[in-house]
């Protein structure tokens, strides 16, 4: 039972790597740095899926348009100094 729960943590750290951080270390910057490192895994995602064939170019476009704009919410609502 146990090795199940190895694979199943290794699959997560496959599928949704994260890496160190090491700029200042301010909760700011760090929150950012987690909302950045969301945005970049998911327009991978979203781009090896246009590639494949499994979504338009332009249903492409608009997930990362609104990715992004999720990105710019999310930056103005931390306060940095």
């Amino acid at each position: 039972m146990n090795t199940n729960s190895d694979f199943l943590c290794e699959l997560c750290d496959f599928l949704y790597p994260r890496h160190p951080y090491h700029g200042q270390l301010k909760e700011e910057y760090l929150l950012f740095n987690g909302h950045l490192q969301e945005f970049s895994q998911r327009v991978n995602y979203i781009c090896n899926l246009q590639t494949g064939g499994k979504i338009s170019p332009e249903e492409a476009y608009k997930q990362i348009h609104l990715l992004w704009k999720q990105l710019k919410r999310n930056k103005k609502q931390i306060q940095f100094d």
